[in-house]
């Protein structure tokens, strides 16, 4: 006769805690079983398996399923699959991650999401009992779970306090802020930096949500604090020590906009960060450089469309002070006027070719290629514009002025 919910369910009771209850869920069903939280993080994993996979053995390593795998199950549609179910979801296994044969089950409290239990099928293959008796024990795993989760927001609300105080100057002593790391039980970052992201429009609960995941679930680095204003969400991020640490707080902004878009089809994000410090004092100041790299990518988003960090911004970092400073003297580039007037006359483009020009570091092929036009023509068009603006092309510091006048131009259009 098949089981049913109506017949005594086994995973009712006490059993102190989660890891007693994962280790009776496994004598259950005999075979391995892990819980982890909604964000992949390990909670509990059954002890007595003498067999299991790569895949099980690096989350239990690492408390929480590795990168790769997460991403190939997002491509399989496998997680998808699973939030959307009520029922167990039978994995198929994919070798060149290691994973196993699996069956999965989501724990739910109504629709919310609290987490996942993973039946490792080694010896045998789960069949429709065994499937039923996962549905209990998901639903037996609900309460645990909803305690850890109350225990993690209360954490949650004191980092964010903190957080705002840091990013804001309101402590500014190192002894301070050592002791408010080690009240809240954490490890000050031996190098870390403000992270910001820019959002089209206000971030709601379900967005919180998709954040907090893929902040949860990335390994490029360690994200120490989070906290959301409005469109923008903060981050307190220390680099991995297996990468330079630019390279991996790029990796890391291009991934989370890339996942936002390909995961949750949210668009239009714009990211940017501060400079990489060791003391714990200039986080607000990393905060203010990551604020204005996203100013500027705003307006000028074409040049600064690979830029992420505030180091890297170049002549951009004082576009707003010397475009203050040419509107408060009045100043015109005589060279751009005469260009831009001739154009004007003429149904010319002779000011987007010298931009471009410049934009390509003087380099003839790599400028006609972006113009689409030949390089004998570029050459023609370079001595005209030579002649209208009495440019010499060949000066740097002429170059490098008409080039700075030429985005600050741009920068006041968009003011």
């Amino acid at each position: 006769m098949k089981p049913s919910f109506e017949q005594e369910n086994p995973f009712r009771g006490t059993f102190g805690n989660l890891e007693n209850f994962v280790d009776h869920v496994s004598e259950t069903l005999r075979c391995p079983i892990t819980i982890e939280d909604t964000n992949h993080r390990l909670l509990a994993y059954s002890m007595h398996d003498d067999r299991t996979d790569s895949a099980r053995i690096s989350t239990i390593i690492g408390r929480r399923v590795p990168e790769k795998v997460i991403n190939a199950l997002w491509k399989d549609g496998v997680i998808p699959t699973l939030n959307k179910s009520d029922d167990p979801v039978r994995i198929r296994s994919i070798d060149d991650i290691g994973l196993g044969d699996r069956v999965a089950i989501t724990i739910r409290k109504n629709t919310e999401i609290l987490g996942y239990i993973w039946a490792l099928e080694v010896e045998k293959k789960l069949d429709e009992e065994d499937f039923l008796l996962l549905k209990q024990a998901a639903s037996s795993a609900k309460n645990q779970l909803m305690k850890l989760q109350i225990t993690r927001e209360k954490q949650q609300e004191n980092y964010q306090e903190f957080f705002w105080q840091l990013l804001t100057g309101h402590i500014d002593d190192e002894n301070d802020i050592n002791r408010h790391f080690e009240r809240l039980h954490l490890s000050p970052p031996p190098l870390f930096s403000v992270v910001v992201f820019q959002f089209s429009s206000s971030i709601n609960e379900t967005t919180e949500k998709q954040i907090a995941y893929l902040l949860k679930t990335t390994q490029k680095v360690d994200v120490i604090f989070h906290t959301s204003d409005q469109k923008n969400l903060v981050l307190l991020v220390s680099p991995k020590k297996s990468e330079h640490p630019t390279d991996a707080i790029d990796s890391f902004i291009k991934t989370f906009i890339h996942q936002m878009k390909e995961r949750f089809f949210v668009t239009m994000i714009t990211g940017g960060y501060g400079t990489l410090c060791e003391k714990l004092t200039l986080i607000e100041h990393s905060y203010k450089e990551a604020t204005a790299v996203l100013k500027i990518k705003t307006r000028l988003s074409n040049e600064t469309d690979s830029i992420y960090n505030y180091q890297k911004l170049g002549i951009y970092q004082f576009i707003d002070v010397i475009y203050e400073k040419r509107k408060a003297d009045n100043y015109n580039n005589t060279s751009i006027t005469l260009l831009s007037k001739y154009d004007e006359r003429h149904q010319t483009n002779l000011l987007e070719t010298l931009e471009t020009y410049l934009d390509k570091d003087c380099n003839i092929n790599k400028a006609s290629s972006a113009l689409h036009v030949h390089v004998n023509t570029l050459n023609y068009r370079l001595k005209r514009i030579s002649e209208i603006s009495e440019i010499d092309l060949k000066d740097p510091n002429e170059k490098t002025t008409i080039y700075i006048d030429l985005k600050i131009r741009k920068y006041g259009a968009l003011l």
